[in-house]
């Protein structure tokens, strides 16, 4: 049997700072769900939440933060900015901060590598995906890109902006913002998709020689967890005495980056603090998975015709 235990482990990041190793992703978690789950999360020990300006729920994660009673300088909070304004990070930043109630965030990550075109919004509200007739996403290429993004990011206030870093960020879209004239500043951080079926092994060890703490979102396979329901997955957990999030989660920590679990279920909220050091075997058999059975990548928007992950 598994000897699981509350994983309160953190990261050290190039600004100095420590991020905890399993912090509560909140995607999808809207209005009282987001309030209830990070609630939930805080009295069970989390000190890392997760969030961003497009999950629309920065209200309701502020408002549990505060009611947790818990000191701001023990928790280490994210929020990232979207794409309709990637032209002015600081008023975003600045209209994050007021909907959670903060005076600042741990980390400010650019969500996405690609800028969004405003012209069709109507109704003034930013956080959207403006569509053109054909339905396709209005993306800004024309003059615009995420290293200029990234220019006016790392002028951004670090009393309120603690570390800066990118979400959903490619080897070669690192490459060209490291590489640029204008970066000065390292992302303190890059959050990607990493499950068993998307090991993105490449890139961690990318991030790991820049000095770039990767983040795993939708650590479980995203919607309804799918990767909890491969046979060979819980089969490993059953061998374990632990449940098949466990044996994941434990797996991502031991792999040395942070990871996101998302849930609103309280059960789930404290047992996916729990981990345990996986045998030799197991790991490999999880570090392997995909070799076995096919890449997956969930969260595949189209962004065309830029392309984030090439």
């Amino acid at each position: 049997m598994a000897a699981l235990h509350k994983n309160t482990s953190t990261l050290k990041l190039n600004t100095g700072a420590h991020i905890p190793v399993i912090g509560l992703g909140t995607w999808q978690s809207s209005e009282n769900e987001g309030y209830n789950a990070t609630l939930e999360a805080l009295k069970a020990g989390y000190r890392h939440i997760d969030t961003a300006a497009i999950y629309k729920n920065e209200e309701e994660i502020g408002r549990a933060i505060r009611d947790s009673n818990i000191p701001r300088n023990e928790l280490f909070v994210t929020t990232k900015l979207w794409g309709t304004q990637h032209r002015n990070p600081t008023e975003a930043l600045d209209q994050s901060l007021k909907r959670l109630g903060l005076d600042y965030v741990d980390l400010y990550l650019m969500h996405w590598p690609v800028a969004l075109k405003t012209d069709l919004i109507k109704d003034g509200n930013l956080l959207q995906i403006p569509e053109r007739e054909d339905g396709s996403r209005d993306v800004d290429l024309e003059d615009w890109n995420f290293v200029k993004t990234w220019e006016l990011m790392q002028e951004l206030p670090k009393e309120k902006a603690r570390a800066i870093g990118v979400s959903n960020f490619s080897i070669n879209n690192l490459k060209e913002l490291l590489n640029s004239k204008g970066n000065k500043v390292v992302p303190a951080a890059n959050q990607i998709e990493i499950h068993p079926l998307l090991p993105q092994d490449e890139l961690i060890n990318f991030c790991k020689e820049k000095g770039i703490v990767l983040e795993a979102y939708s650590p479980l396979g995203s919607t309804d967890a799918p990767i909890l329901k491969e046979e060979e997955i819980t089969e490993i957990a059953k061998k374990n005495g632990v449940n098949a999030g466990q044996l994941v989660i434990s797996w991502h920590a031991q792999r040395g980056y942070v990871v996101l679990p998302k849930s609103v279920k309280p059960e789930r909220i404290h047992g996916n603090q729990e981990t345990f050091k996986l045998s030799d075997e197991d790991f490999a058999t999880l570090s392997n998975y995909a070799k076995k059975h096919g890449e997956r990548r969930v969260v595949s928007p189209n962004w065309g015709p830029f392309k984030p992950f090439v």
